[in-house]
């Protein structure tokens, strides 16, 4: 396995659940994606709750009929990377936000 620590970037896109390409997840078409070019890692997170541009507040809450609940998709990696994924990240998302961040990474294995 090859090292992966030291300066890299935290990349955040927040989407909404149904949020889709084609037919399918948004969220599921990046986790692939990043998977298909060799990034390190992606995690997907499922919020209870929160509201974007738009202002509309969703939430898992019962009484709710339509449920949008916020997505965050994380992966961490190499600027370079992220970059020359970009273009084709910002082609799929219809709106939402993604926010980049240094980040140093002082621990990346799996158990053996």
């Amino acid at each position: 396995m090859t090292r992966f620590s030291g300066e890299k970037v935290l990349m955040r896109i927040f989407l909404g659940e149904s949020d889709k390409v084609g037919h399918r997840p948004l969220y599921e078409v990046l986790v692939e994606l990043f998977k298909t070019e060799g990034f390190a890692g992606a995690t997907v997170l499922r919020g209870v709750g929160g509201f974007g541009a738009h202002s509309v507040f969703h939430t898992d809450k019962i009484l709710r009929l339509s449920l949008d609940l916020p997505i965050i998709v994380e992966v961490v990696e190499s600027q370079d990377k992220i970059d020359a994924l970009m273009p084709r990240i910002d082609e799929m998302m219809s709106g939402g936000m993604i926010t980049l961040e240094k980040t140093t990474v002082i621990r990346y294995t799996h158990k053996s």
